[in-house]
């Protein structure tokens, strides 16, 4: 199982062995990690922090820049993290970092990531500025650019998300913090190959988070047939990472 949505713990308060061990406890194999302190103050620094902490298991954790779109240096940036790090992504916080899927500066970033064959994956389903439309448009302008909805619409915006990726080529959907039913339905609505897994896990103090087990459960509890399970969980997160 690969888990598509995971944050390094604020002020590294578990370090990577510890969290592997949490991986190796639910069946995961390889975790895409954020940072969560950089979505707060983007900057090189955020992102030279969490390099160095997916660093002491670089078989088992891969790491997602995040950039500011409004900075004039966030492409390079992108570039310095993937070509410095190894980094495999983008992950972007419009609601909380305060900006539109409009904004100017996220042309240069989609670019960017299209240039360098990586993904940008957007926190999605809160209102006003993540919503899975909003998103999905920004996609259309640039179809070269993989797309993800980070979260398949949350509770309230989750059918909004399956619109989005029926209507639009480059975009994928993490079934992440959506509920049970929910998940049921985007995969039976939704392009199996587009469909990814994440728990969101690291938003608490300890590496064993009991809401991420839950998450495990959900999955778990949709009666997947082995196509989709590695579909879902192996071949599409494989494929968004450069390792198909």
């Amino acid at each position: 199982m690969i888990d598509f949505h995971v944050h390094q713990p604020r002020g590294n308060a578990y370090d990577a062995e510890a969290f592997v061990a949490s991986m190796d406890a639910l069946g995961v194999v390889l975790s895409v990690v954020f940072t969560y302190e950089g979505l707060l103050r983007p900057s090189p620094e955020a992102n030279d922090s969490l390099a160095a902490w997916v660093g002491a298991a670089p078989e088992r954790l891969v790491a997602f820049a995040t950039v500011d779109p409004r900075d004039p240096h966030a492409a390079a940036e992108i570039e310095r993290c993937v070509h410095v790090h190894g980094m495999c992504g983008v992950k972007l916080h419009p609601w909380l970092q305060g900006f539109s899927a409009h904004e100017p500066g996220l042309d240069l970033v989609c670019e960017a990531a299209a240039s360098l064959r990586i993904p940008v994956l957007f926190h999605d389903g809160t209102p006003p500025f993540s919503t899975p439309l909003q998103l999905a448009a920004l996609a259309e302008r640039h179809p070269g650019t993989t797309v993800v909805l980070g979260h398949g619409g949350l509770h309230d915006l989750w059918r909004e998300a399956a619109a989005a990726v029926l209507k639009t080529e480059n975009v994928h959907l993490c079934m992440c913090a959506t509920p049970g039913y929910a998940m049921r339905a985007l995969v039976a609505r939704c392009p199996l190959e587009r469909l990814l897994f994440g728990t969101d896990a690291g938003l608490r103090p300890e590496p064993r988070q009991r809401y991420v087990a839950l998450r495990v459960r959900q999955l778990d509890e949709l009666g997947l047939d082995q196509r989709q399970r590695n579909a879902i969980l192996t071949a599409n997160p494989r494929r968004l990472l450069g390792d198909d």
